[in-house]
C-alpha cells in the first residue's frame, strides 16, 4: 500500500469532492455516480465533471477500451421492505484493455477504494454487468 500511495495521487480538491459525494449520497433517492480515471502522465486520480444519475448514463460515459473506477450510490429496497443506499465502487475493465493500463488500474484499485471509503468493489467488464448491478446489490444485502 505504501508504494501505491506514493505512485498514485489525489489532489486535495478531489479528496474533498469524494468525501462530499459519499456524505451527500448516503440518503439519495436516485442513483448517483462519479467516474474516476487515472492521468497516465501524473498518475493522479481525477473525477469526471458531472454526477451521473442513472446506470444507463454511466454505461454511455464508460470508454470501450479503457478502464475506469465508478463510485456509485444506488438506492434499493431490501427483501424485508427496508430501504438501503449501498455505496460501492465499480471497477470497469473491458477485455480489450491493454496490459499497461490493466496494471495501472489494478495497482490503484485498493488506494481508490480506501480513499473513497467504499465498502464493496464490483468488477465489471461489459455494459450488461453494469446494468445488472441493482440485482447484485440486492443479493448481497
Amino acid at each position: 500500500m505504501a508504494s501505491e500511495a506514493r505512485l498514485y495521487q489525489f489532489s486535495p480538491e478531489t479528496t474533498a469532492r469524494l468525501r462530499k459525494f459519499r456524505l451527500t449520497t448516503s440518503r439519495a433517492k436516485t442513483p448517483q455516480a462519479i467516474i474516476l480515471s487515472i492521468d497516465k502522465k501524473t498518475y493522479e486520480v481525477v473525477p469526471a465533471a458531472d454526477v451521473l444519475v442513472s446506470l444507463e448514463d454511466v454505461v454511455d460515459e464508460l470508454p470501450e477500451h479503457a478502464p475506469r473506477f465508478v463510485l456509485l450510490s444506488y438506492p434499493i429496497t431490501l427483501k424485508d421492505g427496508r430501504s438501503a443506499v449501498p455505496y460501492v465502487m465499480l471497477s470497469w475493465m473491458p477485455v480489450t484493455v491493454g496490459s499497461e493500463l490493466r496494471m495501472m488500474y489494478a495497482g490503484a484499485k485498493e488506494l481508490v477504494r480506501n480513499t473513497a471509503e467504499v465498502g464493496k468493489v464490483i468488477d465489471v467488464a461489459e455494459e450488461e454487468e453494469v446494468l445488472a448491478v441493482p440485482e447484485v446489490l440486492k443479493e448481497h444485502q
